[in-house]
């Protein structure tokens, strides 16, 4: 049986939702890429039209190109774990996969990721656990919105949160992320399909953590404010720092505080705490 290799040419704020969609049409493994993605799915099913129409949703909102090709069928589990490298931030946190052997460091985080994204490779989840770094989570209660593989939530429980509450609108991020919590033996938490307009959360957190896009923070950020109790802490990124300025007056207005900004790459990560 022959496989098609997609290779998909996109900005990488872009790459996890591609993956979600072709997952949809039938496709089976992803590798991460430094122009996107490379996506595979079995020759019989593959429709070239079926891709077309997906990347014509998103052609006001970013370039996508792609090419395709016939391949032999590869363990694509090899593949991928040839492509896998451990994360280290500051000697203190390990992000590896339960494949990689533990190097004792002071935290260790292990993503078994399905798509291969929200692993820590990418400078927006690197700079949010940096800053998770920075403040105190103990027996405090948190927030993880769009929590992907759950990597964030995870680092919470890892720094002693009471209770982590997680959510993602992906079905199977939520199921990732639940086997990675498994994972790493955080019993204090709970992942749950949908967003925080249709979980209709009836408690307030001290800790809320978003590493999402700049317009999904913008409409939320008030919403965020509202669930987060007087000097709680909200942990933002996902956008440039060239946007940065744009959610501050966003934070201040529901009244929030900037606390710390950092950038890698041009990607940007702020600490807010709510001061009203």
């Amino acid at each position: 049986m022959d496989y098609i290799e997609l290779k998909v040419f996109t900005d990488s704020d872009f790459a996890e939702i591609v993956t979600a969609e072709l997952a949809e049409i039938g496709f089976e493994s992803f590798i991460e890429t430094d122009e996107g993605l490379n996506a595979y799915i079995v020759e019989e099913i593959f429709d070239k039209n079926n891709i077309e129409e997906i990347f014509s949703k998103y052609a006001t909102q970013t370039l996508i190109t792609f090419e395709f090709s016939r391949v032999e069928k590869k363990n694509w589990n090899d593949e991928w774990e040839k492509n896998y490298d451990t994360v280290k931030i500051d000697d203190i946190c390990l992000i590896r996969a339960s494949f990689h052997p533990s190097e004792g460091f002071p935290y260790e985080i292990i993503i078994n990721p399905k798509m291969s994204f929200g692993t820590g490779h990418h400078e927006t989840t690197y700079l949010m656990i940096k800053n998770q770094l920075k403040i105190s989570h103990v027996h405090k209660v948190v927030l993880d919105v769009g929590c992907g593989t759950g990597i964030l939530g995870i680092m919470a429980s890892k720094l002693a949160a009471s209770y982590v509450e997680a959510f993602d609108i992906e079905e199977w991020a939520v199921e990732n992320a639940r086997e990675n919590f498994e994972l790493n033996d955080c019993k204090n938490s709970n992942v749950q399909l949908g967003t925080i307009e249709t979980l209709h959360l009836n408690k307030t957190f001290d800790i809320i953590l978003a590493n999402i896009n700049r317009n999904i923070l913008l409409k939320e950020i008030p919403k965020y404010s509202h669930l987060l109790n007087i000097d709680g802490f909200l942990l933002l990124s996902g956008f440039y720092e060239s946007d940065a300025e744009e959610i501050k007056e966003c934070a201040v207005s529901g009244g929030l505080k900037e606390i710390e900004k950092s950038v890698k790459n041009s990607w940007s990560a702020v600490i807010y705490q709510k001061i009203i």
